[in-house]
């Protein structure tokens, strides 16, 4: 059965998005010609290891003006435009991504997420989309929780977790700009 694996940024006390919904908190320029070639072989590790991305409307709406015209982003940008998409929202009719595939929007992410799982291919990535995170972890349909932790603190935000979660270390790698990438087993 195929996983379903989420990536959050997040700082070191757990923030998500900034008081004003912001991720300024990200260290440095994450997929730049000055990122870090470990960095990058592990943000590309996951690409390979999945072929469809599930995003929630607000990230979505986000990601849809800037990601298929990316091209300065090269083969990470290719790839994440080349990938299968479902957007969860209960108000679009449509989800275009530039001149790619339209993404197939879902009113019940639920029920979608666990149709996919059964599907042959590789595994699903949930791209930020928090509030459909936390209705995925509900439904106890999320393997993986990959973390990129930034070094900072910012003692105010919105959290990744806003309840108890019971989580299985699976790896942690730190670069050296501080960034450490934290994966995780959701136990159910």
């Amino acid at each position: 059965m195929r996983k379903l694996i989420v990536q959050q940024w997040v700082t070191v006390d757990n923030i998500v998005a900034e008081e004003d919904g912001g991720l300024g908190f990200v260290s440095g320029e994450p997929f730049s010609e000055k990122t870090e070639p470990a960095f990058m072989e592990s943000v590309m590790g996951l690409v390979d290891s999945v072929d469809t991305m599930i995003l929630g409307a607000n990230t979505y709406a986000m990601a849809k003006d800037y990601w298929p015209y990316a091209e300065e982003q090269g083969e990470y940008g290719a790839k994440v435009n080349a990938l299968t998409k479902f957007v969860a929202s209960s108000k679009l009719e449509k989800a275009p991504w530039g001149d790619f595939p339209e993404a197939t929007v879902t009113t019940d992410a639920v029920a979608t997420v666990r149709e996919l799982k059964q599907r042959s291919g590789k595994d699903l990535w949930l791209w930020g989309s928090l509030t459909l995170m936390r209705s995925l972890l509900d439904a106890g349909l999320v393997d993986e929780i990959r973390m990129m932790v930034s070094p900072v603190s910012l003692g105010k935000g919105t959290r990744l977790f806003d309840d108890r979660r019971n989580l299985k270390p699976i790896e942690a790698t730190a670069f050296r700009d501080g960034v450490v990438i934290q994966r995780y087993a959701v136990e159910r």
